[in-house]
């Protein structure tokens, strides 16, 4: 490793941060718990809101994934 090379991802190589929210489709409103949404914060979003669906009925729930703007 040079010494300039901090070991760390360029921003430009890695995947953009999502946020995926359980929303409850009967209402089209995030599942909340002590009154806060239920949010996750991943890179890979399609493995998140799979973990996040699993074990759900998917007739009722749903996972919405939002891309976040990078920040430099």
């Amino acid at each position: 490793m040079s010494p300039n090379h901090s070991g760390t991802i360029s921003p430009r190589t890695r995947p953009p941060l999502c946020a995926i929210t359980l929303i409850d489709r009967r209402t089209g409103r995030p599942h909340r718990v002590n009154g806060a949404a239920l949010v996750l914060l991943s890179r890979d979003p399609d493995m998140a809101a799979l973990e996040l669906l699993a074990g759900r009925d998917t007739r009722i729930w749903d996972a919405r994934i939002q891309p976040l703007p990078p920040t430099d």
